[in-house]
């Protein structure tokens, strides 16, 4: 059938096969990397998929500061509403105010952490995937790859030359 796509996915009990394989079809112009699945975190995968680095750590420090300067103003803010002068102290002190301005920041940080974490990692995803083997959350490493139907053993026996376990998906293409 014309502009039929066939998926398989390569089951790697070794993460340096599954690093090797991801190296392999990115080089290679024929097939389509479509998703690596871990069961633990991978820094060789993100270097093999050529991931960019987060930015999650700028919404946290953008979230710090904001929160710092508007704890900080809102306690010089409140200080000068009820202009309550004790001792002939002044009423905008410096250091109880930095308490407030840190206290805040840890708190708008925490916010700023959370809104990066969930805009850089595109949560909601509506899209249910069922190209998934269940054995992807024990020992396994799954690279799924995607390729005209004609080409569907030339991408299995790149899998297996690859150390893996092969396992078909269909998929129509859009």
């Amino acid at each position: 059938m014309e502009g039929e796509k066939i998926c398989l996915m390569g089951l790697f009990r070794d993460e340096g096969q599954a690093v090797s394989a991801v190296r392999g079809l990115k080089d290679s112009g024929e097939f389509h990397l479509e998703r690596v699945h871990s069961p633990i975190a991978s820094h060789d995968l993100d270097d093999a998929l050529g991931l960019p680095k987060s930015k999650v750590g700028w919404f946290t420090l953008a979230g710090g500061i904001i929160g710092f300067f508007s704890g900080f103003l809102l306690a010089v803010f409140t200080a000068t509403r009820w202009n309550m002068i004790v001792s002939g102290k002044p009423v905008v002190a410096l250091a109880p105010f930095f308490i407030v301005g840190f206290e805040f920041t840890i708190l708008f940080a925490v916010f700023g952490n959370v809104i990066g974490l969930i805009t850089q990692a595109r949560l909601p995803r509506f899209k249910i995937y069922t190209e998934y083997d269940p054995r992807l959350t024990g020992d396994r490493y799954g690279v799924l790859a995607s390729c005209d139907a004609p080409r569907r053993n030339a991408l299995s026996l790149f899998f297996e030359t690859k150390g893996a376990k092969v396992k078909p998906f269909k998929r129509a293409s859009t």
